[in-house]
């Protein structure tokens, strides 16, 4: 029968089940043996997933999906939840009503697939992308009322240049709070053009300078102009002109929404974001040379890499990390080499860390890690779950569980109060305060130990990161560092590749390969691939498509000519491609940035 609750057929319900329990079948192997507090765990993991009515069909996914059992078993995610401590109620629990969000990385090549799929097994009038409304900041809404009022460009670009720089600023703001409040987020210059843009305002009606200022602050925050969300896509339970009003757009092929991504949800209709990440398209292309040098019985699966590999951690510890997923920054790279991590906690730990807040901890956390300093736990309960973090509370998860071992909040409770605490609403905390202290105190906790473990939590709660997604970035570092480390030449023929349409990028890359003792060979008409290739020797072989005033359909043409035999001169090489392809621009660079040139 019909299933009102859950929008799905009985069928549809049963069908989830066993694609489950075959889902669990196939990961058991990678997952630790299950006590039955954790095969409960799984049949919870489905139950609140009904309640919300989420069985709706939905790749790195690194927020907190990760957490989700039933979505590791499905193959939605490929980290084990229950290995690496990722909590599901950090994702869904029984206290939140919200949708549940999912953020999907795919390769380059194969997010505009994943589309295409979505439309055709939903079809065409059930998919559309998210509109986005571009608003007039403080600057920009002062230049164009300058323009419609006639104010002279160099007069309207002074004006302007007066509005601090600071994201965020609003003219509303510089205009009706105190000196005293504005000077503790501004610097002395700020305060000094805020001052002038105060004074120029203040000439008088009549006055265009002041009149400018004046409309400016009234517009502002008016929606400006539409764009299209990069990654967000709705997927409708019906005719989308049956849910919610969307329009055409000539910059998408799809219907777009006329609802933005902040209401659109609220519509009733599911949001997943799409998004194309550069890295996975490394590592798959990477793999790709890996098999063209070594054959097919090289070819590596990146989930099964190992994670103890010491040649890997060992390239970590040198900082040595340029081209690396979310590690190649010269402030990560210092930091590494003062860690030394020899474990992915640790590289979970300092993906987590490394962000504006808690980056204040990372010299504690080095210290605590090499014995320098003492490791102290805010409770000895707590000793279990900080002792990864050597003490430090780096996780939003261990603000949950600190909630949970201390004061007896279920999980879902715990999300309520992490959720409470980053938002600092005073009255919410003070009610938050009270349950924890009162909770803690019938386990047997002093009331100011109570209290102090309260204050530790909230600090860590506004900036503390989301583990789920911290595992999810460091698994995928973890890969293109083992490809470095094993496959230098590949992993880096692989980053050149994505990297051809950037000079700077591109020559900065190539320095890397040099600093690695990489030899980088330059373009051949008769080895050269489109992309940057390996050779048996082991030389990195330029890519024909990075040369400047070289497009791919040259290219191509030159391939199809190649293979019926090598070019064996310069005329030999201009009479076998058409002119109509490769013009003189396009000839001159094949010939300019030859083998002999190289």
């Amino acid at each position: 029968p019909k299933n009102d609750k859950i929008g799905s057929t009985q069928a549809q319900t049963n069908y989830f089940y066993k694609s489950v329990e075959g889902g669990l079948l196939v990961k058991i192997r990678s997952i630790s043996p299950l006590p039955y507090s954790e095969e409960r765990r799984y049949v919870y993991d489905i139950e609140v997933a009904e309640n919300h009515n989420y069985l709706t069909s939905s790749f790195l996914v690194h927020n907190s999906a990760a957490g989700s059992a039933v979505a590791f078993c499905l193959g939605i995610t490929n980290i084990d939840p229950i290995k690496y401590k990722l909590l599901f109620e950090r994702f869904l629990n029984p206290e939140r009503v919200s949708m549940p969000d999912i953020d999907i990385d795919f390769d380059d090549y194969g997010r505009q697939d994943v589309i295409d799929w979505v439309v055709d097994k939903y079809g065409k009038n059930q998919v559309a992308q998210i509109i986005t409304f571009g608003t007039m900041a403080a600057r920009s809404s002062i230049k164009d009322v300058a323009r419609v009022l006639d104010l002279p460009l160099a007069d309207s670009n002074r004006i302007a240049s007066l509005v601090p720089e600071k994201p965020g600023t609003k003219l509303a703001k510089l205009f009706t709070k105190p000196e005293k409040e504005l000077a503790e987020d501004f610097n002395a210059d700020d305060m000094t053009n805020i001052q002038a843009l105060r004074e120029i305002a203040n000439k008088g009606a009549g006055d265009v300078e002041a009149d400018v200022i004046q409309q400016a602050r009234k517009l502002e925050g008016s929606v400006r102009n539409t764009g299209i969300h990069a990654a967000g896509v709705i997927i409708a339970p019906k005719d989308l002109t049956d849910c919610i009003p969307i329009c055409t757009s000539k910059d998408a092929d799809l219907w777009v929404t006329q609802f933005d991504g902040s209401v659109v949800e609220s519509a009733g209709m599911l949001k997943m974001d799409f998004l194309g990440l550069k890295t996975l398209s490394i590592i798959k292309d990477a793999i790709e040379n890996i098999v063209l040098r070594y054959g097919e019985q090289a070819r590596i699966d990146p989930d099964r890499i190992p994670l103890d590999d010491t040649k890997t951690y060992e390239l970590f510890q040198r900082g040595e990390t340029v081209a690396l997923f979310q590690f190649e920054s010269a402030g990560m790279q210092k930091y590494l080499k003062e860690l030394k991590p020899t474990n992915i906690e640790d590289l979970i730990a300092m993906n987590a860390l490394y962000r504006p807040g808690p980056m204040d901890y990372i010299p504690l956390f080095v210290d605590r890690k090499h014995g320098r300093e003492p490791v102290e736990y805010p409770h000895e309960w707590l000793e279990p779950i900080l002792k990864d973090t050597y003490g430090i509370m780096v996780y939003q998860e261990q603000i949950m569980q600190t909630a949970q071992i201390m004061a007896d909040y279920s999980l879902g409770q715990a999300d309520l109060l992490r959720r409470a605490m980053g938002k600092k609403k005073k009255e919410e905390m003070e009610k938050q305060s009270k349950t924890f202290i009162e909770g803690a105190t019938k386990k047997g906790v002093p009331e100011k130990q109570a209290r102090d473990i309260f204050e530790i939590m909230e600090k860590f709660a506004s900036y503390g990161f989301n583990r789920s997604h911290a595992a999810a970035y460091s698994f995928v570092a973890f890969q293109t560092a083992y490809l470095k480390a094993h496959y230098p030449a590949e992993f880096m023929a692989s980053v050149l590749t994505h990297n051809k349409n950037n000079t700077e990028t591109l020559n900065f890359m190539l320095q890397e390969c040099r600093a690695m003792g990489l030899k980088v060979l330059g373009p051949d008409v008769n080895e050269s691939q489109m992309n940057f290739t390996v050779n048996k020797a082991g030389a990195i072989r330029f890519g024909l498509a990075a040369l400047k005033n070289v497009g791919e359909v040259p290219v191509e043409k030159l391939l199809e000519a190649r293979k019926n035999g090598a070019f064996t001169s310069l005329g030999n090489f201009a009479q076998r491609i058409s002119p109509v392809v490769a013009n003189k621009k396009c000839l001159e660079s094949f010939a300019y940035r030859s083998e002999e040139r190289r």
